[in-house]
């Protein structure tokens, strides 16, 4: 089965979402299982990741109800405050639902460039591994020398970076980030999604040419065998149909990697996120 492996639900309102702006005004409204049917069904995918797009436990649960009444959501990556005293109980009524399969915190909107450091955020992050929950991380290009300080602590916590950390695609600045993203490739309990990537191009004008040499880093660092397609519908919308989104990463692989279509395309998100077969 081919899998997205990272899209978003939301009920918008502009107090919950305040971060789409006027520029993002395709993004205002509604976007729910029955608006993305139609679009995995086209793009030959058997399902899909709901991950996190709010910072509450109330979003949490309500993406582990659209899970069991929408059977393609195969899984959710939610969030729980990780700095919390209470992390352990509120992981422990959570992961009861075998539906929940990762975490993720909006790290890129932190303040502090060294958040993933923090002493309460790691005592909370060591928790995960009892629950048999993977951990998202959503940086920047500029915090990639952090993670790999952050990961190298955690050998046996499964890892999976976001938009592979939003590169420089629009500017074209590709060492700093292709260096970062060679380091923190090094550790084997890091994957990575090729998700998000034509939002960090010009939005009206992007090629899949100025793509490309990202994606080559990634299939040079990380391998086939740990990298996932992911959408990041709707945000995509911004730049690009869903359709053209996820092409871009399905067209690469036809060219450079057929061999490992099914891999990036779907296995290996299934065996990260250990969703049941």
């Amino acid at each position: 089965m081919h899998i997205d492996a990272h899209q978003h639900f939301w009920m918008y309102s502009p107090a919950e979402y305040p971060w789409i702006d006027d520029s993002m005004a395709v993004l205002r409204r509604n976007f729910l299982p029955d608006d993305l049917a139609p679009e995995l069904k086209k793009a030959g995918f058997g399902g899909s990741i709901a991950v996190q797009a709010r910072q509450t436990l109330e979003e949490t649960r309500w993406l582990l109800d659209l899970a069991a009444s929408s059977p393609s959501i195969l899984g959710v990556v939610g969030w729980v405050d990780l700095r919390s005293p209470t992390v352990w109980s509120e992981l422990k009524v959570l992961a009861r639902n075998p539906k929940l399969v990762g975490i993720r915190h909006v790290v890129q909107s932190e303040p502090d460039d060294r958040f993933l450091l923090q002493p309460e955020f790691m005592r909370g992050i060591s928790v995960l591994e009892e629950f048999d929950l993977a951990y998202d991380l959503l940086i920047y290009g500029r915090h990639l020398p952090i993670a790999a300080e952050f990961v190298a602590r955690y050998p046996r916590q499964r890892f999976v970076l976001d938009h592979l950390a939003k590169p420089p695609i629009k500017s074209g600045h590709i060492d700093f980030w292709a260096q970062g993203i060679s380091r923190l490739a090094t550790f084997p309990n890091v994957f990575c999604k090729l998700s998000g990537l034509v939002t960090e191009a010009d939005w009206q004008h992007w090629t899949v040419e100025q793509i490309v040499p990202f994606l080559d880093v990634a299939f040079e660092s990380f391998g086939p065998d740990r990298l996932m397609i992911g959408s990041d519908w709707p945000v995509c919308l911004v730049a690009a149909s869903y359709a053209r989104a996820v092409e871009v990463v399905k067209s690469y692989l036809l060219r450079k990697y057929p061999e490992d279509q099914a891999r990036v395309l779907g296995d290996n998100a299934r065996g990260f996120y250990r969703l049941a077969s």
